[in-house]
């Protein structure tokens, strides 16, 4: 299991990638409260984010596409305090344990959405909000 003996850093790009649980909050529209700097989480996705698949729909490209998403990377994962907390990345990068629903423990990609750890059929797409409406949508996850 190479992400227990592995650092992020040290990864191949393969097992980063297989890494990722694939839930998909981290790509839903998060609001930062001005005065406290708490995070709410949506349940409204960004653009690029197939609502029944909580996939993104065109992955290699979507910086250029979504100027402001993140490309997450060891050297950044610790500055983003928005990661969920059930995050892979950041559970490895803390040593702690993935948990029993994660594809690379459980053998599948369905068990997380039954642990009700995935975005996936549960969220809206921001071209159907209005901005001002977002704090309407604030959803905890």
């Amino acid at each position: 299991m190479f992400w227990e003996t592995k650092k992020l850093k040290d990864m191949s790009s393969s097992e980063w990638e297989s890494l990722c649980d694939k839930c998909g909050k981290c790509c839903v529209i998060k609001l930062e409260d001005f005065d406290t700097q708490d995070i709410y989480y949506t349940n409204v996705s960004c653009k690029l984010l197939c609502e029944k698949t909580a996939l993104c729909k065109d992955y290699i490209n979507r910086k250029s596409i979504v100027p402001d998403c993140t490309i997450l990377s060891s050297e950044n994962l610790k500055n983003l305090k928005w990661m969920p907390e059930t995050c892979a990345y950041k559970l490895v990068d803390q040593g702690k344990k993935l948990p029993k629903w994660h594809p690379l423990i459980s053998g599948n990609e369905e068990e997380i959405v039954k642990s009700g750890n995935s975005v996936k059929n549960r969220v809206t797409n921001e071209k159907n909000i209005k901005i001002k409406n977002l704090p309407n949508y604030i959803y905890d996850w």
